[in-house]
C-alpha cells in the first residue's frame, strides 16, 4: 500500500485498479466521519463515501502531476456533502409546497362539494314551495326582477309579490337554520 499522495495521483492517472483499494483502505474511515458530522445520518454518510470513490475514479485521468490529493479528496466529499444538503433543502421545500397545495386542492374540493349539496339542497326547498311563491320567488332571486316588475309580470299587487317574497325567505331561513353553520352562510350570501 502506498501512503505517498503524488504516487496515488499517478497510480490514477495510469488506470491502477488496485489504487482504489488503497484509498479505500486509508481514507473511507475519514470521510465517513465528516460526512455523518455534517449529515447526523449514517446511510447518507455512507453514500457519499460511495459517491466519492465514485467521483474519484472517474476523475482520475484528469488529475494533474502537482494535485495535492488530499485536497482533492476533500474537495470531493465536501462538495458532495453539500449537494446533499441542497437536495435535502430542496425536498423538504417540495414537499412543503405540494401538501400546501394538496390541502388547497383538497379544501378547494371540499368547497365545492359543500356549495354543491348546499345549491342542491337549495333547489329541493325552492320546490317545496307553492306554485305562484316559488314562480315569484325564482322570478326575484334567479332573474334579478324588481317586485314592480314582477308585479306587472303576474298581474297581481306589488304587496303579494313581497308577501310571496317575505314567506319564502323564511321557509328557506327556517329549513336551512336547521341544516348548521355552512348551511346558514350560503343562505345570506347567495338566497337573502
Amino acid at each position: 500500500m502506498y501512503k505517498d499522495n503524488e504516487t496515488i495521483a499517478d497510480r490514477l492517472r495510469k488506470d491502477d485498479r488496485s489504487v482504489i483499494d488503497d484509498i479505500y483502505r486509508l481514507y473511507h474511515a475519514k470521510i465517513f466521519r465528516f460526512s455523518i458530522a455534517y449529515l447526523k445520518n449514517e446511510d447518507d454518510a455512507y453514500d457519499i463515501v460511495q459517491e466519492v470513490f465514485i467521483k474519484i475514479w472517474e476523475n482520475r485521468f484528469h488529475l494533474k502531476e502537482d494535485t495535492n490529493f488530499d485536497a482533492f479528496l476533500f474537495s470531493i466529499a465536501k462538495n458532495a456533502v453539500i449537494s446533499l444538503l441542497r437536495k435535502r433543502a430542496s425536498k423538504q421545500k417540495y414537499m412543503e409546497h405540494l401538501s400546501q397545495k394538496t390541502n388547497e386542492n383538497t379544501n378547494k374540493i371540499e368547497d365545492d362539494i359543500d356549495y354543491d349539496i348546499l345549491r342542491k339542497q337549495y333547489y329541493q326547498l325552492v320546490d317545496k314551495l307553492p306554485p305562484k311563491r316559488k314562480e315569484v320567488f325564482i322570478l326575484s332571486r334567479e332573474k334579478g326582477m324588481s317586485n314592480k316588475e314582477i308585479a306587472e309580470l303576474k298581474q297581481i299587487a306589488e304587496k303579494t309579490v313581497e308577501d310571496h317574497l317575505t314567506k319564502s325567505l323564511n321557509f328557506l331561513k327556517q329549513k336551512f337554520g336547521n341544516l348548521g353553520m355552512f348551511t346558514a352562510l350560503f343562505f345570506y350570501l347567495f338566497i337573502d
